[in-house]
Order: C-alpha cells, then sequence, then structure tokens
C-alpha cells in the first residue's frame, strides 16, 4: 500500500505469505519493511482472501 509518507518501519513482512512453509519463512528476499498499520492492513487482507495477488 503507497500512501507516499514516510513512517519508520517497524515490522518485517513476507512478501509471499509463508503459511507455515519454512522455506518462504526464512527466504530474506521474501522480506520487505513495513510500519505496523500497513503491515496488519496488508495482512488481514491476505487472511480474508486466501487467494490474494500482488
Amino acid at each position: 500500500m503507497q500512501q507516499r509518507r514516510y513512517v519508520p518501519a517497524t515490522v518485517v513482512d513476507h512478501i509471499q505469505p509463508h503459511r507455515s512453509n519454512p522455506v518462504l519463512m526464512w527466504d530474506e528476499s521474501n522480506w520487505q519493511a513495513l510500519c505496523k498499520p500497513c503491515h496488519d492492513k496488508k495482512t488481514w487482507t491476505e487472511d480474508k482472501n486466501p487467494e490474494y495477488y500482488y
């Protein structure tokens, strides 16, 4: 989610949800820094729509 404002990143997010897949969980290329509100919104959307694509 891009809001064109800068806030400190406080959470490491998985770009592609790992869903208990250890390969995705620990793959550093699957990590991105997000602020907590953006992370929570993204995770909520993914959990509500398991077939969510980017």
